[in-house]
């Protein structure tokens, strides 16, 4: 197990330069000048030489003045220390100005999270043992429905029932406008402002996971050592939880670490449309504003997430299932 983990930590590491690199070359290539984004435009024509003089310092803090390989080195090195870089948009330190962002993602996809397993696999196993049943057909039907609708879908709809129709929830923000009040008051206000996005996350993640978690059950209640823990006169629910449940859980983590990556990720969709002041609008808004310091440091933080969620979830596997050897 030891020599895995080890095995896998040189590989992470191995994959991470060669990612950091192409990362890199990318959006090196790709056309735009984030040292002319910082300045105001019109002084080149009213002080053509003041912009000049200005335009180099920009470059030079940047570091854009030196060459190719120079610059990837001082980047690589420069974030191995902790240091991210310079948001030429926002004028500030990338770690300062991704902190809440990712506070508020995490806050939406965590609570997300515990919401849509605390249903789905509830769910899932009584559609399994239940199967074929009317309400076994009734879930996969509204799974089927709920799964094929896309999520700004939900959201215009959840927007024109509670916010429209009947107003009960705010529309947009993470806190009201000019709010004062105690730190619980204002978590309150946050999770009231919560209550529309969350609503559509766990929506539209319900149909899919409970059809994988349905999927799992019929499997391993299907095999014979379930027949076998029948047969010795073993309660149901020690067959189906203790037995049955356990070997369906492979699955079931693969879709935990899936989601695990995804909490730090956010949803582009859901923080757009409600105007939620997460990480996955930010990254799309450095994107369109060519802020590529932003957009760098937040790519390799996801490529480290997703090589040691892949690790976590190998050693998952052996906890969940003693048949699976690491060697």
């Amino acid at each position: 197990m030891v020599k895995y983990i080890l095995k896998r930590l040189v590989y992470v590491v191995f994959v991470f330069f060669i990612v950091s690199i192409l990362m890199f070359g990318i959006y090196k290539m790709v056309p735009g000048d984030p040292a002319r984004m910082m300045l105001d435009t019109t002084k080149a024509t009213t002080d053509p030489e003041k912009y000049e003089i200005m335009y180099q310092a920009a470059r030079e803090r940047l570091g854009l003045d030196k060459p190719v390989y120079v610059q990837y080195f001082n980047w690589i090195t420069s974030m191995l220390k902790g240091d991210f870089g310079f948001s030429a948009v926002y004028r500030t330190d990338v770690i300062d100005m991704v902190g809440p962002p990712m506070r508020n993602t995490v806050i939406l996809n965590v609570a997300s999270l515990v919401l849509v397993f605390a249903i789905t696999i509830p769910l899932g196993i009584s559609t399994a043992v239940h199967k074929f049943s009317t309400f076994d057909n009734f879930v996969q039907v509204s799974t089927v429905v709920g799964y094929s609708l896309p999520a700004f879908i939900v959201a215009l709809v959840c927007i024109v029932l509670f916010a429209i129709k009947i107003p009960i929830f705010p529309i947009s923000g993470v806190n009201t406008p000019g709010f004062e009040g105690t730190g619980w008051e204002k978590a309150l206000d946050t999770m009231y402002h919560m209550v529309l996005p969350l609503l559509v996350m766990v929506l539209s993640s319900l149909g899919g996971i409970t059809r994988y978690v349905r999927a799992a059950m019929i499997e391993a209640l299907s095999m014979d050592y379930i027949r076998t823990a029948r047969a010795k006169g073993l309660r149901e629910k020690v067959v189906i939880y203790s037995h049955a449940f356990r070997n369906a859980l492979i699955p079931v983590v693969t879709i935990v670490t899936s989601w695990f990556v995804g909490i730090f990720g956010g949803s582009v969709v859901i923080e757009s449309m409600f105007m939620w002041n997460g990480i996955g609008k930010v990254l799309i808004d450095s994107l369109k504003q060519q802020d590529f310091s932003v957009v760098l440091a937040m790519n390799m933080f996801y490529v480290v997430l997703t090589l040691t969620g892949n690790l976590i979830m190998d050693l998952l596997y052996c906890v969940v299932d003693p048949r699976v050897k690491l060697d």
